[in-house]
């Protein structure tokens, strides 16, 4: 079984939608183990909303955390206190997961633990979502130093929205992690837009 992890340089940079799209090429396995806010429509929901083949399955998150905010301080406003030791991976799925963090790297769970932690934890390589914005280059390079420093593997970049080539091209000047795909601004994002995506990626790419 492959474990990827689906981190962004920052927050709302699409992995939600990237995470849809790997779970549609891959047939993956999806879990998001912390959700803060939106428990109306968690990006578990929307993942599955977006993915059409019948083999991926969507774990529960171990966490609902009532606020929009960091998860350390969601789940200190709830009462819960974050553990690593209860963020276990999913004992029941063969396949290739999908894990989808909470915000960037460095978000705290709670005190004394990072995002970041969990990928060691769960001893899985990371797919980082770069999105092109006013300081996107220092965000995406800044990640990458502190996953190779901590010896974490980083399986690729996937750039998200509207394209910057110098942006792109800058960031893989200075690193030497590849870009695995570019995602395009869609018009419109739903099931036969994620499958069509899917669909064009060449195969073997993970």
């Amino acid at each position: 079984m492959k474990k990827y992890f689906i981190s962004g340089i920052s927050t709302d940079v699409g992995k939600t939608v990237v995470s849809a799209i790997l779970a549609e090429y891959l047939k993956a396995d999806y879990w998001k183990p912390v959700q803060a806010g939106e428990l109306d429509a968690t990006d578990t929901m929307k993942v599955k909303s977006l993915v059409s083949n019948d083999e991926s399955q969507f774990h529960p998150e171990r966490f609902l955390l009532k606020s929009a905010m960091s998860p350390h301080a969601a789940a200190a406003k709830d009462g819960i206190s974050i553990d690593i030791d209860d963020l276990k991976l999913p004992s029941f799925t063969n396949e290739n997961l999908l894990i989808e963090g909470a915000g960037g790297l460095m978000v705290p769970l709670n005190e004394w633990l990072l995002v970041m932690d969990l990928i060691s934890h769960y001893d899985a390589e990371v797919i980082l979502v770069s999105k092109n914005y006013l300081g996107s280059i220092n965000h995406t390079l800044l990640s990458i130093e502190v996953l190779e420093k901590r010896k974490i593997p980083i399986k690729g970049i996937i750039f998200n929205g509207d394209p910057n080539s110098d942006t792109e091209k800058i960031i893989q000047t200075f690193s030497s992690v590849p870009v695995l795909f570019r995602v395009p601004q869609f018009d419109k994002i739903d099931k036969e837009t994620i499958n069509d995506f899917a669909l064009s990626l060449p195969e073997n790419l993970l």
